[in-house]
């Protein structure tokens, strides 16, 4: 068994792992620079200078997930046709370097004759599956562009993005609503996220219920320090609105400990159990796929 480089590339941010032969994290770091900062050409310099020293380690494996496997990455690696296995994905890992630096394909589906994607988000998942021992459910992995992946017997059969993160940027920066919230969204105000999420819940989608945060302030019905969670839960509540959520069993939502707590308390206005797993995913699923390189 070799050592693992575990990297997380993605568009606007960049981490890695040192893991030993049994999985174990035994150093992290991190930086902001996603691919997005990175020069045509200039991906094997930013990795040596951030990474260098693990992985001129002797007998260490380099593996790569996310968007540095995409057109304006590293090195375009395939997206895997869902259905799709944990097999499926190990077979089309892509090498920058035999045997030493690889990078992980993405993942990709049809709804209703138009193509979805992902990358970074199929490994979260299968490593999810292996942290909590499940082999189907839904799982939520939220973000920027949240995805709603849906998995039985062990394979992603289906998923589904929806752009929450972006809409609340676009919404709290550029729109009219920007000039009825305040400068930075400070502390998260746990009941004004709900009001949003159960007004979004009740109401007749986010082109109409997102106006609600201008007239609550034109009417001095909400306090400025308290809109940006409402909006907040309105984005999420949208997200949540549009989904049947017929589970046989919880939601597994993957992210960070903010959101994970934000969508939980969505969930439970669905009525839904969340199990909550955090960035250790992404380490445990390349570690699980390198194993499988090895074999």
């Amino acid at each position: 068994m070799k050592h693992l480089l575990a990297v997380d590339w993605g568009t606007s941010s960049l981490r890695g792992a040192w893991l030993d032969t049994q999985g174990n994290v035994l150093e992290e770091r991190s930086s902001a620079r996603g691919i997005q900062s990175v020069a045509p050409g200039g991906f094997a310099a930013v990795f040596d200078e951030h990474f260098g020293q693990w992985a001129g380690t002797p007998d260490t494996l380099c593996l790569i997930s996310g968007m540095a496997g995409s057109q304006q990455g590293w090195m375009q690696a395939p997206y895997c046709a869902c259905p799709a296995s944990f097999d499926d994905v190990a077979r089309q890992v892509r090498w920058i370097e035999p045997r030493h630096i690889a990078i992980a394909p993405g993942l990709r589906c049809e709804i209703d004759g138009t193509p979805d994607v992902m990358r970074g988000e199929e490994v979260q998942v299968f490593g999810a599956l292996q942290l909590l021992g499940l082999k189907e459910g839904v799982l939520v992995l939220p973000g920027t562009h949240s995805k709603w992946v849906r998995v039985q017997s062990g394979v992603i059969e289906t998923f589904a993005t929806f752009m929450t993160g972006e809409f609340y940027a676009l919404l709290r920066q550029y729109s009219i609503l920007a000039r009825s919230l305040p400068a930075t969204d400070g502390e998260s105000d746990g009941a004004a996220f709900d009001e949003g999420v159960a007004k979004a819940l009740g109401g007749q989608g986010l082109l109409h219920t997102a106006f609600s945060v201008r007239t609550l302030a034109l009417f001095e019905r909400m306090p400025i320090a308290l809109r940006a969670s409402y909006l907040s839960g309105l984005v999420i509540g949208e997200e949540l609105r549009c989904q049947p959520l017929e589970p046989d069993g919880p939601v597994v939502v993957i992210g960070n400990e903010l959101l994970n707590d934000r969508y939980a308390r969505a969930f439970a206005q669905r009525n839904v159990d969340v199990l909550r797993v955090g960035p250790e995913a992404t380490w445990r699923g390349l570690w699980a796929l390198a194993r499988t390189l090895e074999q």
